[in-house]
């Protein structure tokens, strides 16, 4: 007899022998309610017919072992994907569990079962097939063991079932799912996949423990590739809002907004993006000036605050901030002086989000500079007054923006030979705002400048809106018709690269306003400019943009090299203040001392510079005794 007719047998006998039991009990109820109840040694007439079915059949060792085999057979071709008769299994786990002997005939060889079958499924799995086919497949076999615990299994089996599926599925393999499939699960964004891992690895000790470490893992190694490979500098801020996104909806859709994995996801941050010193930090701040700059036609003003918004998250990661300082004031100097601000309410909003992240001493030299260009309106409105009042009234009309030096970044001043008109301008205004502000010096800026001039071509007139140094060159030309590249330096006095630029701006650019000869794009020593009375244009004020030298290396280094120097002179005083107010210290505890009171990163050896120089500078002197310690010199 096969063990599925065996089984049908055994559960025929077992459900005659209830229907018998129940017809003796109800035959003798009245015995059974009173003279049994009455005498607490005596069974009841349904435990004493199980009592016998116990003894005399399911005690029998063959009887026992056929039936469990039977049973453990068609649970584990219903794992294979066949159909058995549930209600047959239901029926004779029953039986075992009301003859008191489930635990111990039947559960323990179950378990062992499963666990044999789970661990070799478990290292096919991991060979065969990719990780979102196995999550897929484990989240199917625990529904499935689920399911047989409701339809057939006891309930006390359904811990160690459903813990046995986990480890061996699961547990035994974290680390290599991990390896193999993670990357790529967050690389293709497959939110999905994530959340199944995130809830499967729930489950099973230590699981999300090992799902965090790699996580952290991923981010450091994804963002510091964003942040070390200076081919993708270009795209770097861009790069690095895009994965912070990213991420932030992982945690968000698939990580149950766990805090630890929130937390995990900043200090990697913080980690990747100061593992290459000062360059985020630059490129973030001329992020910034690309997206406040006018003609930022891509964004509406709720956009680009959201952007601005994301980009102070990053900031935040940001060790060295002063470096940012920098450039940002850079930047916003020339968009504050060419008038190339998008919004005004937009650099105000920016500037906030400064002060309220770093404090009111980070962006008091930033505030200085709008409340310069504030004044400097009011200081014109008085001064056209001023001019109106004049006996000979000018024919050009001035303009000056008034800046306080130590607010904005330092300009190399250069001297070039203004027309008459502008000096006697320039002298005008000086007397008019050194007689209202006596003691103070005025440096002109002639970078900095800009004008609108009226040109007239054979087809009209027009307006030319320039720099100062287009302008100086073009006014040349109501002298002569025509000048070499030399003799317009001499005339202008503008320094050589300056000069050649100014001159490809208008011979070689869109609006051509000169003629060039011999015709090229670039400027070369010997050429030749004319005046070109052909020019055409469908607007009546065209503005002729200055070739646009990209920010030069030496232009980044000194601003580099000038927050450096800022940095030493922060050291410095930190060093003389706590010595002031310790007297005597230790070279240790000088330096942890300073690293809790300077907010860039410093490397040990540059502090030690700073103390010998304030030691040779008798600011401080070493111990006669111990040379470790220090004392104040008052």
């Amino acid at each position: 007899m096969d063990n599925l007719s065996f089984l049908k047998r055994m559960n025929r006998c077992w459900q005659d022998h209830c229907r018998q039991t129940i017809m003796i009990r109800s035959i003798f109820l009245f015995l059974d309610r009173t003279y049994v109840l009455q005498n607490s040694l005596l069974p009841s007439i349904w435990d004493t017919g199980l009592e016998l079915f116990r003894t005399h059949i399911a005690s029998d060792s063959a009887v026992q072992k056929r039936t469990v085999e039977g049973i453990l057979e068609q649970i584990e071709l219903e794992r294979n994907g066949e159909t058995v008769d549930r209600s047959l299994l239901r029926s004779l786990l029953g039986m075992l569990s009301d003859l008191q002997v489930y635990k111990d005939s039947f559960e323990e060889r179950f378990l062992t079962e499963t666990n044999r079958l789970y661990a070799a499924e478990g290292q096919r799995l991991m060979q065969e097939r990719d990780v979102p086919e196995c999550l897929h497949h484990v989240a199917r076999r625990l529904e499935e063991e689920n399911d047989r615990i409701v339809s057939y299994l006891d309930q006390s089996t359904q811990k160690p079932l459903i813990c046995c599926v986990e480890k061996q599925l699961l547990g035994e393999h974290m680390n290599a799912i991990l390896q193999k499939g993670l990357s790529s699960l967050l690389n293709e964004n497959r939110v999905t996949e994530l959340a199944l891992l995130y809830q499967l690895f729930s489950k099973v000790k230590g699981g999300l423990l090992t799902l965090l470490q790699f996580w952290r893992d991923y981010i450091k190694s994804f963002g510091g590739e964003i942040v070390c490979t200076p081919e993708k500098d270009k795209d770097m801020v861009q790069d690095l809002l895009d994965f912070k996104d990213k991420m932030d909806n992982v945690v968000q859709s698939c990580f149950a907004r766990n805090e630890a994995f929130i937390n995990a996801m900043k200090e990697a941050f913080e980690t990747f993006i100061n593992k290459r010193p000062n360059k985020p930090a630059e490129l973030i701040a001329k992020y910034v000036d690309s997206k406040l700059r006018a003609g930022n036609k891509e964004a509406t003003e709720e956009e680009l605050e959201r952007i601005l918004d994301k980009i102070m998250i990053i900031f935040r990661f940001i060790h060295g901030k002063d470096v940012f300082e920098a450039f940002y004031k850079k930047d916003l100097a020339k968009r504050l002086l060419v008038g190339k601000s998008a919004s005004v309410d937009a650099e105000k909003s920016m500037l906030s989000k400064l002060k309220h992240e770093c404090g009111g001493a980070f962006t008091s030299k930033l505030e200085g500079m709008f409340k310069d260009m504030e004044l400097s309106k009011d200081i014109m409105i008085q001064f056209k007054q001023y001019m109106q009042n004049q006996s000979e009234p000018s024919i050009i009309e001035l303009t000056v923006n008034i800046l306080t030096m130590g607010y904005w970044p330092s300009y190399t001043p250069m001297e070039v030979h203004l027309p008459s008109e502008m000096v006697k301008l320039q002298e005008v205004f000086k007397l008019f705002y050194l007689g209202k502000h006596s003691g103070r010096k005025l440096q002109w800026q002639p970078t900095l400048g800009h004008a609108v001039l009226k040109a007239e071509f054979k087809e009209g007139k027009r307006e030319l809106q320039v720099s100062l140094f287009q302008t100086l060159v073009l006014l040349m030309f109501n002298e002569g018709e025509e000048f070499s590249m030399e003799e317009i330096r001499a005339a202008t006095g503008i320094e050589e690269g300056e000069l050649r630029r100014t001159l490809q701006s208008l011979a070689c650019g869109k609006a051509r306003v000169l003629n060039k000869n011999p015709r090229g794009k670039d400027v070369e020593d010997g050429d030749r400019f004319n005046f070109n009375n052909d020019f055409k244009h469908k607007l009546f004020r065209i503005k002729i943009n200055q070739i646009q030298m990209k920010e030069t290396v030496e232009e980044q280094v000194s601003t580099t090299e000038r927050v450096f120097q800022d940095r030493q002179y922060q050291i410095d005083a930190a060093v003389v203040r706590i010595m002031k107010m310790r007297k005597t210290l230790s070279h240790n505890l000088l330096v942890s001392e300073l690293y809790n009171q300077l907010k860039f990163p410093v490397k040990p050896g540059d502090l030690k510079k700073r103390i010998e120089s304030l030691i040779d500078r008798d600011y401080m002197e070493r111990d006669k005794e111990t040379p470790n310690q220090y004392h104040y010199v008052a």
